[in-house]
């Protein structure tokens, strides 16, 4: 009986750590504007990326861009703390694998629709007043 219920308990806190974490995971903004905040010269604008119908409409996963490399490999997991970009990207150069910051965002997001487009699904191309505002 006393097997039986610890069991019933494991099964019950298991739940609710897998819950505690979708409702982390549900729980971040929108809307994000991504800003030339920091940089010499804002050329183009700013972006307003839609960051609910980049997670929900589009299925786009917390990994694809949210990160945490250790020796090569994305360690960060959905439920982690996110940090901006700018925390770990340089504004003006890149060192080493660490790109700078236009750099990091340009890559990520064009690399992953480029990804969509061969896959037949619909995606903004390389035109940058697609996105910038």
């Amino acid at each position: 009986m006393r097997k039986g219920w610890i069991l019933v308990m494991m099964i019950v806190c298991s739940g609710l750590l897998f819950a505690s974490g979708i409702l982390t995971a549900a729980d971040f903004p929108s809307e994000i504007v991504i800003d030339g905040k920091g940089y010499k010269k804002d050329i183009k604008g700013p972006v307003n990326f839609n960051h609910a119908k980049h997670a929900g409409e589009y299925e786009a996963q917390c990994e694809d861009c949210h990160h945490n490399y250790v020796d090569g490999k994305n360690i960060w997991q959905t439920g982690d703390d996110v940090q901006k970009c700018s925390e770990c990207h340089d504004v003006d150069k890149s060192d080493g694998n660490k790109k700078k910051l236009m750099l990091a965002f340009h890559d990520n997001c064009q690399k992953c629709h480029e990804k969509k487009i061969k896959e037949g699904k619909k995606a903004p191309d390389k035109k940058c007043e697609t996105c910038h505002k």
